[in-house]
């Protein structure tokens, strides 16, 4: 055709268009704004909340329902509106304008409390209900509880959406399994009773303080499987996808195929949200998962389970940074089920639980602790002294002949501490950590320079030990020197493998072979290690956290828990000062026992958990505005603003810290019990209203912060 034909057809191709256009029924730009749509007839106001994270929208928003969302726009289902038009944006009755963003709805209305015109929805993107009244509801207390957003929560707890998978039905639910035998749980002296309890539909709450060995999947599985053949379901929550495929493979083992989903990153996208879709319509009653699991829309959940809530991995870093352990007691709250806190160590906050009397202890007799834990031995500074095989080599002499006898029956495991703790300063007699007598946080020497508080800031020129009374200080041990090369040579016949952050083992065979590794990398052995060395105690005990000797412990009994009974010959070798009560806890095995003083020892004190803790951080004048505007509770106490380390440009970076090259400071907010709620509730206002302004630098709060020197 040529090009004189085409333009003599346009003005009546034009034309048609016009007059097509022009005998539509339906009016152009639906989606957009629905200008001249129908309304529905019943209901016709849709409640959403928008995903903004600002603090100062964190409310719901109404918009309008076209009638031709009607049958879609169901209570639970995402959305899409549009947001940020103005008042003066109103044609027809109806606002326009603003740009599109998702939501979820959350209610149908028949009136709204906004007295202007609405916005219409703009879409309804999948008629699939992920959000329900359960998981809202949880969400509202979990931010509430952080002085975070609602909609922050949300992204947290609804993954991503896979068309494909939403595509696909779920397979039917199977019935209830029976109830199973006890099993490994009659070690315990109230584990049958727990299972009667928990298959007869109670709701126990429980403190598992579990045996080393490898039987505590095996008996979170019981658990779960009791719990489902009352007809309820339950929920795992572990720290990490190895963990989390040793409690599936026990699922699989006591409950068979289909009664359970694995809800972890390693799944991917499309295959974890699937899951998650059994688990909402219902298909599925037990999940097992990493920390976002702990949102899982479990439906008349029984039982939550979180299994050593000590570990750093539960603790979400994206705003509002909650964690599973405090996620899972607001469900156990929110839901009237069973709770189990399990570990093989015992944390400050587990410890709690049970002084208050809301959860009961769930421990073994010592009868049943010495058959199963390994014999620990100790190698303290004055044994390292007078070791001449240490001063040459740096292991002392009784590692080297434990490590030699363990070698002729199985793999031996040498955990190293990470690098680049920073230091802190001690006693040089008796090291004891130097505290501050304002506020007891640690003291610290910048640059060699005066002494002074890391929380508070206050100086102590006149600083002594109140242990020995000794006025000498020492930097107490910063990292570890790879001792894999050294095991390598005195043991040249021997296979030495590494697990680490950049390879993390699973497992290792149950041959001779040195494992050396970082802690929490450690594999797991077959039919457990011979022996075991906790190489360089005090850079686990010098790191500058409130809880660095209970960190350091549990990650002693994590390893520890993976040797051979002492029956069985098992041994382990901590390089660290025996007189030191990590160190005790470590040989008597008792966790809990160590776990009770400290929480003793922090009530006197003032510490988390017994109070509440907020961090404050940003640019120096920031902070200070901050906490002048702030309405804080009266019985507050601010410890600081401090100075925080300057990040190098390039250099590492954890969650939380300032932009490289920017100095920012830290303000600590403690309140006694009680006065958490108006503590975040306090934050949370002062900073939606810093917002709301958008004036002055940003400052970032923290309720309940992990770290806090």
């Amino acid at each position: 055709m040529s090009s004189e034909n085409e333009k003599s057809d346009e003005p009546e191709q034009l034309a048609l268009i016009r007059e097509t256009v022009r005998k539509a029924k339906v009016p152009r730009a639906k989606p957009r704004t629905w200008r001249g749509a129908a309304l529905a007839k019943e209901l016709p106001v849709a409640r959403v909340v928008v995903n903004k994270g600002a603090l100062h929208l964190d409310q719901f928003f109404d918009y309008a329902v076209p009638e031709e969302l009607d049958g879609a726009a169901r209570p639970g289902v995402r959305v899409r509106v549009r947001f940020g038009a103005g008042a003066h944006q109103v044609k027809n009755g109806r606002r326009e304008g603003g740009r599109l963003i998702d939501g979820f709805l959350v209610e149908r209305r028949a009136t709204s409390d906004y007295s202007g015109p609405l916005a219409a929805l703009a879409d309804v993107v999948s008629p699939e209900p992920v959000l329900g009244p359960e998981l809202l509801g949880l969400a509202r207390a979990v931010a509430d509880r952080y002085a975070g957003s609602l909609a922050d929560v949300l992204q947290l707890a609804v993954p991503p959406r896979s068309a494909k998978a939403e595509g696909r039905p779920s397979p039917a639910p199977l019935p209830p399994p029976r109830a199973p035998e006890p099993g490994s749980w009659t070690r315990y002296e109230r584990g049958p009773a727990f299972l009667e309890s928990l298959a007869r539909g109670g709701a126990p709450r429980a403190v598992w303080n579990a045996l080393p060995g490898p039987y505590w999947a095996q008996e979170i599985a019981r658990a779960v499987a009791a719990t489902l053949a009352s007809g309820r379901g339950a929920l795992v929550v572990v720290p990490d996808g190895r963990a989390a495929g040793r409690v599936d493979a026990a699922l699989t083992e006591v409950l068979g195929e289909g009664r359970h989903a694995l809800l972890t990153a390693e799944a991917g996208p499309e295959k974890r949200y699937a899951q998650w879709l059994a688990v909402r319509r219902g298909a599925v009653r037990a999940v097992v998962g990493t920390r976002a699991a702990m949102f899982a829309p479990v439906r008349d959940l029984g039982l939550a389970v979180i299994w050593d809530d000590g570990d750093g991995s539960h603790s979400e870093p994206h705003a509002p940074q909650p964690h599973a352990r405090e996620v899972l007691l607001l469900r156990a709250a929110q839901d009237r089920c069973a709770f189990l806190l399990g570990s093989t160590s015992c944390t400050v906050e587990a410890a709690q639980l049970v002084e208050s009397g809301w959860a009961q202890p769930l421990v073994a007799g010592r009868d049943q602790v010495r058959a199963a834990a390994p014999l620990v031995r100790t190698v303290g500074d004055t044994d390292l002294a007078r070791d001449e095989a240490a001063r040459a080599a740096r292991l002392p002499t009784l590692a080297w002949q434990v490590v030699r006898e363990g070698l002729k029956s199985g793999p031996v495991l040498v955990q190293v501490p990470r690098r680049g703790y920073v230091p802190r300063l001690a006693c040089e007699r008796c090291r004891t950590p130097a505290r501050c007598r304002h506020c007891a946080g640690p003291l610290e020497a910048p640059e060699q320079q005066e002494l002074r508080c890391g929380w508070c800031g206050h100086g102590a020129p006149d600083w002594h030990c109140v242990e020995c009374g000794s006025t000498r200080l020492r930097a107490q041990v910063v990292g570890a020197r790879r001792t894999a090369e050294e095991l390598g040579r005195a043991f040249p016949a021997v296979p030495v493998r590494t697990s680490g952050r950049d390879h993390v083992l699973d497992s290792v065979p149950g041959r001779p072979a040195l494992v050396v590794s970082t802690p929490g990398a450690e594999p797991v052995a077959e039919g457990g290690y011979a022996a075991a060395l906790l190489l360089d105690g005090w850079a686990m005990l010098g790191r500058p956290d409130l809880r660095a000797g209970e960190e350091a412990l549990r990650r002693w009994i994590d390893a520890a828990a993976l040797v051979r009974g002492q029956a069985e010959g098992g041994t382990v070798v901590v390089v660290a000062e025996p007189t030191l009560r990590p160190v005790q806890a470590l040989v008597r095995w008792d966790p809990a026992g160590h776990a009770r003083r400290e929480l003793a020892e922090r009530a006197e004190l003032g510490f988390p958990p017994v109070s509440r803790m907020a961090a404050v951080t940003g640019a120096p004048k920031a902070v200070e505005d901050f906490l002048a505007a702030a309405g804080l509770p009266a019985d507050a106490e601010v410890l600081g603003p401090v100075p925080l380390p300057v990040v190098r440009p390039g250099g590492p970076r954890r969650p939380g810290d300032p932009p490289p090259g920017e100095q920012w400071d830290r303000a600590l907010v403690r309140v006694p019990p009680g006065s958490g709620a108006a503590l975040a509730t306090s934050l949370k206002q002062a900073r939606a209203g810093r917002l709301a302004k958008g004036g002055g630098d940003p400052v970032r709060i923290r309720v309940d912060p992990p770290d806090i020197g």
